[in-house]
């Protein structure tokens, strides 16, 4: 389709509209092309080194063209380490690059690419982000998918730019043994890419026409070329409210509009993609007698999430386990001592290490596992039996499920395993955790399952069995496991095997037996680093993996740190919410530990984190106190947000803006009697019942704000000696400008594909 041709069709339709909650952009590509790529095979494709930032000795960048993965000087070597490197490569001829291949040397190498990036487009010096990725540091060649399209429009490129960003080695230089581009380069599927692409530009460059006569109410030139090529600015509803907001002053309309982008749920978007915020808050509670819990690390801890309790049982305080069991509720922000040792009721002898999960449906807490010491495991006669409890929590009692796991077909006798629980199917799942008394600790714990109504277990997965595409379920201690009822899958990542620590994230599903693998090196795919015995929660209903990190490892260096990171389950990326390396000296936040625990409220969208080992100057990972455990409680809450606040703020701009130029108009008609004037009464009616009652005096810049507007409505009579009538210039140009910004604001909380484009016209201006 032409370029006039399909103008003219979009001049007869809406640019968009909504569907079934979903907004509808028209001003994209067509998907035919988009389906005709995906569907079609993949070529190699043809290129030449175009440019280079630098190559050290014969390691020329000509060399990725060929792949020897035996040969160790096949391949290209940056001259330096540092963030300039670069390669260029040419295609023969535009194509849409759909795949990049790297290939290796035939063993793992220091100067693999641990992070690049990928860009491309048709010219060298304008490129778009293709990837953003690593290797695996191995010797398997890796293919990675690039992007090759947005909201549907197919791009072609004829420049690939590599930036490597990271080795495996520190200080080592970056190093590309053999790369491979793969797409579609079809003569006649290329001809309608670039004839869309082209029509693409072409709207583009009207529309920042439009944008830029708008901007500087140059209406006259706007509405020739919107009438004469059929070219939409944005979508019709911007293009109302800048109608009522910017060009007529319409402040009611304008509110109108708002409300109604409220309704129809045009904010989803913006807070969607808004990161969180966190917020810590120290929790001081204790009993009615003022105890609280006592520092431990170690200790366990779950959470009633219908009744917002968090029950918190055993862990080593430095010298000794513990069996005390308390409950903290969250709604009454008070502790409850419920046993100072729960052996005494009939429950579980003083340990550690050990874990815990609550069956909501039946109310009860389910007690797994434990730490012995295989030295003096014999000398005090502690038996290496795996026992099995559970505590009715209505009823205050403790049963004993089990004298030993292991003898009914269930696990032996674990510490730092993992445990969570399906209540659906009344089912708890085990996995991974060493077997306590082995001398070499290298005895790990399969996948089991256990039928609380039947109260049998089932071996669902040896270590050693693969699964789907030669992967295998890998026991692991002091790993993370949780259970999604979205999916009715098990999520597993991190942890430690003999001296390896994992860096993997995988999802089992249980009604399939099948592994997904969703990462084999998180921490390279910009995840949270290397660690061990990190804490994680997971959010079903909005998708999340929350990952609390205390201890992280690199280059065989231990560091102790608070780092929290959300792992998105449906757009499979990591997030950094929180670090810090520092101890607390303000009070303001935990100070960096490992060993605590963490349980979340999905109510509320809050973390509980209590006690740990202390990642200070004063821990034995120093040289300090070997028995000082931490025993403060912090609640984390992740803040986004919510659509009405989106509202509420894009009205308050909306009435500051109306109260500006109404204080305006009541200084231009100050009366010469020195009289208050019907303006200024309007005004200060406005300010009352208008933008008094929506100000949120919390967020200090909108109180700064409307204290100004106060003032500068009170003090306007003192500013004009004389009445005058209006200024054209003030009231319109000045105003106008304001208004202009405003909007700008306000679309800052609107769709992207609803908005104006980004860029400006006179960027397009070269002085050469």
């Amino acid at each position: 389709m032409s370029f006039r041709t399909r103008q003219a069709s979009c001049a007869r339709h809406s640019i968009g509209g909504w569907t079934k909650g979903r907004l509808i952009y028209a001003n994209t590509q067509p998907p035919k092309v988009a389906k005709a790529i995906a569907s079609s095979q993949q070529v190699r494709l043809e290129y030449t080194v175009q440019e280079y930032s630098s190559y050290c000795g014969s390691y020329h960048p000509h060399n990725i063209r060929v792949n020897k993965p035996s040969d160790q000087s096949s391949r290209w070597s940056s001259g330096t380490h540092d963030q300039t490197q670069y390669l260029i490569l040419r295609l023969d001829r535009p194509a849409v690059a759909c795949s990049i291949v790297f290939g290796k040397y035939q063993r793992a190498h220091v100067c693999n690419l641990r992070e690049f990036k990928v860009y491309g487009g048709m010219d060298p010096n304008d490129m778009v982000e293709l990837l953003h990725s690593g290797l695996q540091n191995t010797p398997e060649p890796e293919t990675f998918p690039m992007v090759y399209s947005i909201r549907n429009l197919v791009f072609p490129v004829q420049y690939i730019k590599i930036i490597p960003l990271a080795t495996f080695g520190p200080n080592f230089n970056y190093s590309i043994w053999y790369l491979e581009l793969r797409g579609v380069s079809d003569t006649e599927l290329m001809a309608r890419v670039m004839d869309d692409y082209q029509n693409y530009r072409e709207t583009e460059t009207l529309r920042l026409c439009l944008k830029h006569f708008r901007q500087r109410n140059m209406m006259d030139l706007f509405y020739v070329i919107k009438n004469r090529t059929g070219v939409d600015l944005e979508h019709p509803f911007l293009t109302e409210l800048h109608q009522h907001l910017v060009l007529n002053s319409d402040f009611d309309e304008a509110e109108r509009v708002l409300e109604e982008a409220h309704k129809r749920g045009f904010f989803e978007e913006f807070i969607t993609n808004t990161e969180y915020t966190p917020c810590w808050k120290r929790i001081w509670a204790t009993t009615t007698d003022g105890d609280a819990p006592c520092g431990r690390g170690g200790h366990q801890m779950c959470i009633d999430p219908d009744e917002e309790k968090i029950y918190l049982f055993g862990g080593w305080n430095g010298e000794h386990d513990l069996a005390d069991l308390w409950c903290y509720s969250i709604r009454q922000e008070h502790w409850e001592l419920l046993s100072t040792n729960t052996e005494n009721q009939g429950g579980p002898s003083p340990r550690s290490c050990h874990k815990i999960c609550f069956d909501p449906e039946t109310r009860s807490i389910f007690v797994l596992g434990k730490f012995v010491d295989p030295s003096i495991a014999a000398a005090d006669g502690n038996s290496l039996d795996s026992d099995f409890y559970r505590y009715f929590v209505d009823f205050d009692q403790w049963v004993k499920m089990s004298d030993n796991t292991a003898r009914q077909g269930g696990p032996g006798l674990l510490f730092d395993h993992q445990m969570c629980i399906d209540a659906k199917s009344c089912e708890i799942f085990v996995f991974g955790g060493r077997l306590s008394g082995e001398a070499n600790g290298f005895s790990y714990g399969p996948l089991y399952s256990f039928h609380i109504p039947t109260n049998t277990w089932r071996l669902i997965r040896y270590t050693t069995r693969l699964l789907d595409n030669d992967k295998s379920l890998l026991s692991r201690v002091g790993h993370s496991m949780l259970f999604d009822p979205t999916s009715h899958a098990l999520y597993i990542f991190a942890g430690q095997r003999i001296k390896d620590y994992m860096t993997d994230l995988c999802r089992y599903h249980l009604d399939e037996d099948r592994l997904v693998d969703l990462g084999c090196d998180y921490a390279k795919r910009f995840g949270p680093k290397t660690g061990f015995a990190q804490r994680a929660t997971i959010d079903s209903a909005r998708q999340e993996i929350h990952v609390f990190v205390g201890h992280r490892r690199r280059q065989a260096t231990d560091t102790i740190v608070n780092e929290f990171w959300i792992y998105d389950i449906e757009q499979r990326k990591w997030k950094t919410i929180y670090q810090s390396d520092k101890p607390n000296n303000t009070g303001e936040y935990p100070s960096p530990r490992f060993a605590h625990e963490m349980v979340y409220n999905p109510s509320n969208h809050t973390e509980y984190i209590f006690g740990g080992n202390p990642g200070d100057a004063g821990t034995n990972m120093h040289g300090g106190d070997l028995n000082r455990r931490l025993a403060d409680f912090w609640e984390l809450q992740l803040i986004k947000p919510d659509p009405a606040s989106i509202y509420r703020k894009c009205l308050l701009m909306i009435r500051m803006q109306h109260l500006r130029e109404l204080c305006r108009m009541a200084n231009t008609y100050k009366p010469a009697d020195g009289g208050v004037c019907n303006e200024t009464l309007l005004a200060l009616e406005y300010l009352q019942s208008k933008v008094a009652t929506i100000v949120d005096h919390n967020i200090p810049e909108e109180a700064r704000q409307f204290r100004q507007l106060c003032a500068q409505l009170c003090l306007s009579s003192d500013n004009n000696e004389d009445s005058k009538e209006p200024s054209e210039e003030s009231a319109g140009t000045g105003s106008f400008e304001e208004r202009t910004q405003l909007f700008d604001k306000i679309l800052e909380y609107l769709p992207a594909a609803m908005k104006e484009p980004t860029g400006q016209l006179l960027d397009a201006v070269k002085l050469v």
